[in-house]
């Protein structure tokens, strides 16, 4: 592999990866694609369910179903092209591929931070306005906070793509990484990134730990409040935001690790990576159902009618 001449503009990148191993390489891809496979089949019957089990249509559920939905928005952004790589040769990306990636990637990460919030507000007006609840949490107004979080996260991912782009890259155009990230990318800018870094890391790192300490705090009030004043259903409710809490970690505490430091090359960086990137949307969906007895429920109902609905269809067809 050639590396672009340091007096052009780069036209592709080539991604490290993970390892040169072929026998790691097939490992690593047929692990991922187990991953890839369950995200899928756990956030489509997530939504699936969500959609069409009429006990379902509240709140909680409705910004569930859409958290499931930006899951596999999220995973399909990386995974599908992190798996081509690993069954091919030569691993590069257009220039243009790499900025469309970014901001897909930015995009769909900055709707679930922003979902995460949601969320927790939902939870806190559920537990400090139980009887207002359904009135102040309308339809409406659901597709008013899902809608920001997706022009919210659009402003954020516009701004990262921003500050990029404008930079000038003529060589080297090795990605250390199995996608398209902002910390790599800016390093192999030929110009001076201090400002560019220091406007990426108050972008990205300051806001994520501020979210990330705002729902810790949120969570606490909840539970403190679901300990000394709920007394009907409060495992439920101690189920319900323990699980919110699990997805909250292990979303926000690789993205600080990443994003809330200079950006320099650490061992475990692709590690981390992959955990927020290929781990949480295939955990949330499990997450959420361990812990949610009425998914569980729901869930099984779904399977059940299919079941039932396959096997009249079979009893026909043989009579």
């Amino acid at each position: 592999m050639e590396q672009e001449n340091s007096t052009t503009t780069v036209q592709k990148f080539f991604l490290v990866g993970f390892t040169e191993s072929a026998m790691m390489q097939y490992i690593l891809f047929t692990t991922f694609l187990i991953i890839y496979t369950i995200t899928w089949l756990g956030n489509v019957t997530i939504i699936t369910t969500v959609i069409t089990d009429q006990r379902l249509h509240k709140p909680m559920y409705f910004l569930l179903g859409n958290l499931a939905f930006i899951d596999l928005s999220e995973s399909s952004v990386t995974l599908p092209k992190m798996l081509w790589d690993l069954l091919s040769e030569v691993k590069t990306i257009s220039f243009q591929g790499c900025i469309t990636q970014m901001f897909f990637f930015h995009f769909t990460g900055g709707a679930v931070a922003i979902l995460l919030i949601v969320m927790a507000l939902d939870r806190y007006v559920a537990l400090h306005k139980p009887l207002q609840y359904l009135k102040i949490m309308n339809h409406n107004v659901l597709l008013g906070l899902v809608a920001g979080a997706w022009v919210g996260a659009f402003v954020h991912s516009i701004v990262q793509v921003a500050l990029v782009i404008q930079l000038p890259f003529c060589g080297p155009n090795f990605l250390d990484n199995f996608y398209c990230d902002v910390p790599q990318v800016i390093k192999l800018a030929c110009t001076d990134i201090y400002m560019v870094e220091l406007l990426m890391v108050s972008n990205s790192g300051l806001l994520t730990i501020l979210i990330f300490i705002v729902l810790i705090v949120s969570y606490a009030v909840i539970l403190v409040k679901i300990r000394t004043h709920i007394t009907e259903g409060k495992h439920k409710a101690f189920s319900t935001c323990g699980a919110q809490v699990a997805v909250v970690s292990i979303h926000f505490v690789p993205c600080i690790f990443i994003y809330a430091r200079p950006f320099q090359k650490l061992v475990v960086d692709k590690a981390m990576s992959s955990l927020y990137t290929v781990m949480t949307p295939m955990l949330n969906p499990i997450i959420y159902t361990l812990r949610n007895t009425e998914m569980k429920n729901a869930i099984n109902r779904l399977f059940n009618n299919i079941f039932c609905r396959m096997r009249n269809s079979q009893l026909s067809f043989l009579s």
